[in-house]
């Protein structure tokens, strides 16, 4: 199943259960929210879910793209992408967390073919703030689903403040053999769904007060899910990255792990670039700024005569079309090759400094901050240079 049809699927799934579709805003969060980007398809919701009614009523469905500087490190790995898209699913003060889960079991098992033996799913276990989710478990239960009784792992929030609650998140699971164990015991258990029963609103102090209503708010990450039902090993074999597996390789021979890196933090740029956002050195900027530092870093690792000049303008043409973004190819081209131009420039500093002898021997903490104050020079562009 392709990644156009898994969406068609999804949304007339829910549409067919009185769901709105609404669209997908840009990576821009709404004014007044304190992230830098969009990270959850809740984010343009949260007036909503605080309790202000929805122009097109209390069930909605979406496509959300997404993008989470915190999974950086991760990028590599089967599972993380910088920016991708998060399927998403809203009751605004209607249904509960049983309907929202069994909708999401029905459609797992019959609209996608999952088999219902390779599921599992967790719930929120209780602490001292909140009781146990038992109508999630008693949900699980009756449908022969096992479960798994966490704590952290199953509270959702956004932040210090704001709407959050407890959920239930469903794993599919990924082995050659039988499923064994537990979700929080065995990596071949994958996440691929989040239901969050978002009923409370943390203060400052910590303390949970009810919201309005009770809402559900769910998110389902389509590369994840694409790669699953195609019997991919990783999110970058899904369908989505036919063209990146086609054009980079003859371009550029790199590892998996480093081609990984820069056909993400490439498409990445991309939809940054797409939705505005342009290279600072602070703010919302700096994503961008770091991203082209990131890959330029393992592009020209091993060799220094590689250029951002030589992407084929189709990966950039087919990514801004996938995400629906008017930005023509060539501005974006042209921020990229700018972006470039500065970086090679940094390299060239950042080598006469770390040649000072000062800096030949080990770096302790206050000789990063140094070079990062006073040089421009980021710990992982020092690391880079420093082979390390």
């Amino acid at each position: 199943m392709d990644t156009q049809r898994i969406v068609r699927t999804f949304v007339e799934y829910y549409e067919q259960r009185g769901h709105r579709r609404i669209t997908g805003s840009t990576l821009l969060p709404p004014p007044g929210d304190p992230v830098l980007f969009t990270t959850a398809g809740m984010h343009p919701l949260t007036p909503y879910l605080e309790g202000r009614p929805h122009p097109l009523g209390r069930r909605l469905v979406n496509v959300q793209r997404c993008l989470r500087t915190t999974d950086l490190e991760e990028v590599g790995d089967p599972t993380h992408l910088t920016v991708f898209e998060m399927l998403g699913t809203w009751s605004l003060g209607d249904y509960e967390g049983p309907a929202s889960l069994e909708w999401g079991y029905g459609l797992l098992t019959e609209g996608f073919g999952i088999d219902p033996g390779r599921l599992h799913a967790t719930v929120f276990g209780g602490d001292d703030r909140t009781g146990p989710d038992t109508d999630s478990l008693d949900l699980w239960e009756r449908l022969g689903v096992p479960v798994e009784r966490t704590v952290e792992d199953n509270w959702w929030d956004n932040g210090p403040t704001g709407p959050c609650g407890p959920d239930s998140e469903i794993f599919l699971w990924t082995g050659d053999t039988p499923p064994g164990s537990a979700p929080t015991r065995d990596e071949r258990w994958v996440e691929v769904w989040n239901h969050v029963m978002m009923r409370h609103r943390r203060l400052a102090d910590g303390s949970l007060v009810p919201l309005p209503r009770r809402n559900v708010d769910t998110g389902l990450g389509l590369e994840r899910l694409a790669a699953l039902l195609q019997g991919r090993d990783s999110v970058f074999d899904c369908d989505l990255f036919d063209p990146w597996r086609r054009l980079l390789p003859p371009l550029w021979p790199l590892d998996e792990p480093s081609f990984r890196l820069v056909c993400d933090h490439l498409r990445s740029l991309v939809v940054v670039l797409g939705d505005g956002v342009r290279p600072a050195n602070t703010g919302r900027g700096y994503v961008p700024r770091r991203l082209v530092r990131r890959l330029l870093t393992v592009l020209l690792r091993d060799e220094p005569s590689r250029t951002l000049a030589d992407l084929p303008v189709e990966l950039i043409g087919h990514t801004l079309d996938h995400f629906g973004q008017p930005a023509g190819v060539r501005p974006v081209r042209e921020v990229l090759l700018d972006e470039e131009r500065r970086f090679r420039r940094l390299l060239e500093r950042g080598r006469r400094v770390l040649d000072r002898p000062r800096f030949r021997g080990r770096l302790d903490e206050d000789d990063y901050h140094y070079l990062h104050d006073t040089h421009g020079l980021p710990r992982e562009l020092v690391r880079g240079l420093r082979g390390q």
